[in-house]
């Protein structure tokens, strides 16, 4: 059943984009036909990777083109949950593309459908995969599709950004593939996952192999200081794309990383310092990225950098993990790995819902400034409750699902700092303070975004005139928003089901170390709980209760609704809203060094597209020399033996005859030579 559903989805997806190219110029029907076929391809995905969460392990072999690389495909609730995760979001995604790809008619929506189709079912094949080969190819197909959606729109800039994420994605694939490489000599030339983990090589082995895949992971991921790519690309691929790359895309590097660590090398053990490693840099990544974020006016920029953030939150709970591991305390390492995936679920659910509802926003506007938004919430009122709800669920503001992975997270650092070594309990606590400063920086930012896009009075003709997006951009969004709700008031219900997947990772029970008590999420080791219903339900009567008082107090003092805003007296006037900058200008004060820093990469980076740049003013002379000398030569060639076959057609042999003799008399001569 769980290859069936498989293989059906591929097919729906291969379906979708053949048929995008057959009716490349009817973009109506392979607008339909592709965003019909990849709903059908994703809700099977998603019927796969359910059965993989919640059944038994299983691996499937089939034969394949290539006698050494068997066709294998592990069903496990690891691989399961990110194709959930995947296949939710493309779900989103697809219903998004039936009113959204209008934006792109005349420019070649078919395209679109081909590469994205292909993209997908590419994401659901990396995970699905178990050899190190065809993860490999796979992962390659996701890497080439998504870079041609990210130069879509073939813009300056759209290059630009498509060049540096294609330089950085094929470093990372070198890594991941000299890993696998030395991997696969330990276990006597098999790519075959199963022959991999079973094989325990030396601890100094194990290190090189761990640290290549960790910064080729890490750099899909797009953590600092490799994250450059992200701010570049996310944005100027179309906005149902950026939701897939920065919901599902960037996660896969966060897979690779706990594949390779908990599973592959499994049974040569994990080791402290690998944990301390991903923990720094998930720390490093969580405040530089959200700290860049405040800064920018870019609406997609600004949720880019925040997947940078949230990237390392996730590392700073996968780190924890792999520490606990090491020091043989499996309770902690449980409560740490479901941190990770817990986040990394509810991260992908609403930035899809905030890249979904931006992209929203700038289909009206035709703009991605904040500064020349405004006033959208009266005008698009769907869009800007679900931008909000999604921008408090980013917060981990309860009772939404951002702040229950991280109150895991918090409570996984906690417990690993009980009766540590001084060095671990620095690394805990340096980890604590990072994910308390990024989730401060995290209001400012989204009070930002949405104070500036969505409040106030319009800053342009075009917010002016803006309306609510066509329904299917609606639902879509709304879909991943709700799903955002029920992951936080459902946590305790969510969170064992996570914590199972965990301990299937870790290879260890789950028993009494349940993260859950009827409503409650717990902490096992301290018994601290927390019930995000019962938040939710007082969160509730509050605003109620303070809308009452505030219409009672009104109705009592006569006051009615005022049109415009009150300033202290003072008339408004255009200048008064408050701007991105207004928000950017302690902050960039206070982080003043990080943004220093980022300046003189970004200088090094302008170097790299000048060399970029180069290369393509060299092409560009060549390509006339090479019309003349290698193109021209070969019509040449083409021509003189259409002649020849001509003559032959027309009954003059010796032409024939007189090539297969030369022919003979050739190889004859080339095999004295030889011999």
């Amino acid at each position: 059943m769980n290859l069936t559903l498989l293989s059906a989805a591929g097919v729906f997806s291969i379906a979708g984009a053949l048929l995008s190219l057959v009716l490349y110029r009817r973009e109506s029907v392979a607008k339909i036909l592709s965003c019909c076929c990849g709903v059908a391809s994703s809700v099977l995905a998603l019927g796969f990777g359910l059965l993989s969460m919640f059944g038994p392990a299983q691996v499937f072999r089939m034969a394949s083109p290539f006698e050494f690389a068997d066709f294998s495909v592990s069903c496990n609730p690891l691989s399961g949950l990110l194709i959930a995760v995947i296949a939710v979001l493309a779900i989103a995604a697809w219903i998004y593309g039936f009113s959204y790809f209008d934006e792109y008619r005349g420019r070649g929506i078919g395209k679109i459908g081909f590469y994205m189709n292909l993209f997908v079912i590419s994401m659901i094949f990396v995970v699905a995969v178990d050899n190190a080969f065809w993860f490999l190819v796979f992962f390659e197909l996701m890497s080439l599709t998504s870079y041609f959606l990210v130069v879509f729109d073939r813009s300056e800039q759209a290059q630009r950004g498509g060049f540096v994420y294609f330089v950085m994605a094929h470093i990372g694939f070198l890594m991941i593939m000299i890993a696998f490489l030395i991997m696969a000599n330990a276990a006597g030339g098999s790519f075959e996952f199963a022959d991999l983990r079973a094989v325990s090589v030396a601890p100094a082995v194990a290190s090189v192999v761990f640290m290549l895949a960790f910064l080729g992971f890490g750099i899909k991921a797009g953590m600092v200081p490799f994250h450059s790519w992200l701010p570049l690309a996310h944005p100027e691929a179309p906005s149902n794309v950026s939701a897939l790359m920065s919901g599902g895309m960037v996660k896969i590097g966060i897979f690779g990383i706990v594949k390779v660590c908990f599973d592959l090398l499994g049974a040569s053990g994990c080791q402290l310092w690998w944990g301390f490693i991903v923990v720094v840099f998930g720390a490093v990544s969580a405040v530089f990225g959200i700290a860049y974020a405040v800064a920018e006016r870019d609406i997609k920029r600004t949720l880019a950098y925040c997947s940078v953030e949230n990237i390392g939150i996730i590392l700073i709970g996968v780190g924890t993990a792999i520490a606990a591991t090491a020091l043989d305390q499996p309770v902690i390492a449980a409560l740490g790995l479901l941190a990770g995936l817990y986040h990394l679920l509810n991260h992908a659910m609403f930035k899809g819902a905030l890249f979904l509802s931006a992209g929203s926003a700038i289909f009206r506007v035709h703009t991605r400034s904040l500064d020349a938004m405004g006033g959208l919430a009266h005008r698009m009122p769907w869009t800007a409750a679900v931008f909000l709800i999604a921008s408090v669920a980013i917060c981990a503001i309860p009772p939404l699902n951002g702040f229950a992975s991280e109150w895991i997270t918090y409570q996984s650092l906690l417990s690993i700092s009980f009766d540590a070594a001084p060095l671990v309990k620095t690394v805990a606590v340096l980890a604590a303070a990072s994910l308390a400063v990024s989730g401060a920086l995290a209001i400012v930012c989204f009070v930002k975004a949405y104070g500036v896009a969505f409040t106030g009075a319009p800053r342009s003709d075009r917010a002016r005139a803006s309306r609510e997006a066509p329904a299917s951009m609606v639902v879509a969004s709304v879909l991943l928003v709700v799903i955002c709700i029920g992951l936080g008031v459902g946590a305790a219900w969510v969170a064992p089901a996570i914590q199972g997947i965990a301990a299937s990772v870790l290879g260890t029970a789950v028993g009494a170390s349940a993260v859950a008590v009827g409503s409650e999420l717990v902490n096992p080791l301290s018994g601290t709980g927390v019930s995000l219903i019962l938040i939710a339900a007082l969160l509730a009567l509050f605003v109620l209760l303070l809308a009452g008082l505030r219409s009672l107090a009104r109705y009592r003092a006569g006051i009615g609704l005022r049109d415009d805003p009150w300033d202290c007296g003072y008339l408004p006037e255009a200048e008064m809203p408050a701007a991105t900058t207004s928000f950017a200008s302690a902050a960039r004060m206070f982080f003043e060094a990080l943004y220093r820093i980022r300046e003189l990469a970004s200088a090094q980076k302008e170097k790299v597209l000048c060399l970029y740049e180069r290369f393509v003013g060299g092409i560009r002379k060549v390509e006339p020399f090479a019309d003349r000398y290698v193109v021209d030569g070969v019509i040449k060639v083409v021509d003189r033996l259409s002649q020849v076959a001509q003559k032959v057609e027309g009954g003059d042999y010796r032409v024939y005859i007189s090539y297969v003799v030369g022919a003979l008399v050739f190889f004859l001569i080339l095999t004295v030579v030889i011999g």
